[in-house]
C-alpha cells in the first residue's frame, strides 16, 4: 500500500504546490514592479512640475523687477523735481521692504510639528499597553 500523493500533477508538469508558489511570486514581482514605475512616473512628474515652477517665478520675478524700474522711471521723467521724486520712490521702497522684514519677523516662530507629536504620544501609550497586556 501507496501513501496517498499530497501534490497533483498540473497539465503543463508543474506540481499544484509549485504552481502557487510561482503564481504568488509573479504577483509579488508584478506588485514591485508597479511600485517600481510609479515612483520613477511620480519623480519624472515632480521634475518636469519643478522645472515649470522655476520658469513660471522667473518669469514672474522679472516682471515685477521690471514695473518697479519702469514706475519710477517714468515719475522721475513726468516730474520736474526729478531728484526729490527719485529720493522719495526709493523711500518708499524702504519703507515697504522694512514692513515687510517686521511682518515676516513676527510671524517667523520655530515650532515642534504637532500633529507628528501627538501621534507619535498615542502610538507610545498604544506600544506601551501591548507590551503590559502581554507581559501579564
Amino acid at each position: 500500500m501507496r501513501a496517498p500523493v499530497e501534490e497533483t500533477q498540473t497539465s503543463n508538469g508543474h506540481k499544484s504546490g509549485d504552481l502557487m508558489s510561482d503564481v504568488i511570486h509573479d504577483a509579488r514581482r508584478l506588485v514591485n514592479l508597479e511600485i517600481a514605475l510609479a515612483k520613477q512616473e511620480l519623480k519624472e512628474l515632480g521634475m518636469a512640475y519643478a522645472i515649470t515652477v522655476g520658469l513660471a517665478v522667473g518669469g514672474g520675478l522679472l516682471l515685477l523687477l521690471g514695473l518697479l524700474v519702469a514706475v519710477p522711471t517714468f515719475v522721475v521723467e513726468l516730474v520736474p523735481w526729478r531728484w526729490q521724486a527719485a529720493l522719495v520712490w526709493a523711500g518708499a521702497y524702504i519703507l515697504i521692504g522694512l514692513a515687510l522684514l517686521m511682518v515676516a519677523r513676527s510671524r517667523f516662530q520655530l515650532r515642534l510639528p504637532k500633529r507628528t507629536l501627538d501621534t507619535l504620544k498615542e502610538n507610545k501609550e498604544w506600544a506601551l499597553r501591548r507590551v503590559k497586556s502581554s507581559g501579564k
